[in-house]
């Protein structure tokens, strides 16, 4: 990998567009409540997340890797300089430090769904030893270096609270002057074309989804999107994964795309003008991947078929 020609821009948007990948790939809490308010199997819907997920990180990557090429590219004909690279020993002493960490994911998955603890539980062990990796692995043995842990975050999840807090009164208020369902309601009383509609309801809901948070939209959308779905032959367990792409988009769009936000919060040298123009070509990706699933419906439903049979 080339450490000179990787943009600030790229940087965070990957940061910003991997972010969302965690209401898609199991286990997802946008899903629990979906399967809840649709009163669709959640088994079904965690495997049908799986494959575009995947999907998902394997476009990322490849824009990354493409982009950062053309960066370096471009920056050595400038320059005349030549690009410096990693060894393969050097990649992988860099994974080295990052496996213990995907390892404590992994355990406390298994964990809070195999029964073994709550999540409250789960989410303090997996503080603990991820502290515990970090002083064996990077060495922060001093005090003076565990204080700054602690102070950086305390302040960024406080940052992080305030923003989903600010988010949840705002949510709160659409909800009580009715304006989500009445535009939902709009919407459906159009009587369109079961694709126009569908269009229709994406350009809603990524409307909804740079203004409410996603569990806010499902809970107050959903019990009128799914009567009107299921009478224009749609998939609710197909249209779940179309949705929360639906969602990871309005997690990276202003003017409340938590992501951008937190990002910027986190690293505040970086414009948020620089954090957007990375975004961009992710939620290009992201509308791709929705086309794609709306041509292949059998990506979302393959999985949950084979898994747990033909509904």
């Amino acid at each position: 990998m080339l450490r000179r020609g990787v943009s600030p821009a790229l940087a965070t948007g990957s940061v910003c567009a991997g972010g969302t990948l965690g209401i898609l790939i199991p286990p997802s809490v946008t899903m629990i409540l979906y399967g809840i308010s649709t009163e669709t199997s959640i088994g079904r819907l965690f495997l049908a997340g799986v494959v575009p997920g995947a999907l998902l990180v394997l476009f990322f990557a490849l824009y990354a890797w493409i982009a950062t090429l053309r960066s370096m590219r471009s920056i050595s004909l400038a320059t005349g300089e030549e690009a410096i690279r990693y060894t393969l020993v050097q990649k992988m002493e860099g994974l080295g430090r990052v496996l213990p960490f995907i390892a404590i994911i992994v355990a406390i998955t298994y964990a809070m769904y195999g029964g073994l603890a709550t999540p409250s539980e789960v989410a303090a062990i997996s503080a603990i030893l991820a502290l515990g990796l970090v002083v064996v692995i990077y060495r922060a043995w001093r005090l003076k270096d565990q204080w700054h842990i602690f102070r950086d975050t305390v302040r960024e999840s406080t940052m992080i609270l305030m923003i989903i807090g600010a988010a949840a009164v705002f949510s709160y208020m659409m909800s009580l002057l009715y304006v989500t369902q009445t535009a939902a309601q709009w919407m459906v009383d159009l009587d369109l074309n079961r694709w126009v509609l569908l269009f229709a309801i994406n350009v809603f809901l990524l409307v909804a989804g740079c203004f409410l948070p996603p569990v806010a939209i499902i809970l107050m959308v959903m019990p009128i999107l799914s009567p009107v779905l299921e009478a224009n032959n749609f998939d609710l367990i197909w249209f779940a994964v179309i949705l929360t792409i639906n969602m990871e988009v309005g997690l990276i769009t202003p003017p409340v795309g938590l992501n951008l936000y937190v990002l910027k919060g986190v690293a505040p040298q970086v414009p948020l003008m620089t954090v957007l123009k990375g975004s961009l070509p992710f939620v290009l990706i992201m509308f791709g991947t929705m086309v794609l699933l709306s041509i292949f419906p059998d990506l979302a439903l393959w999985l949950p078929n084979q898994t747990m049979g033909q509904r």
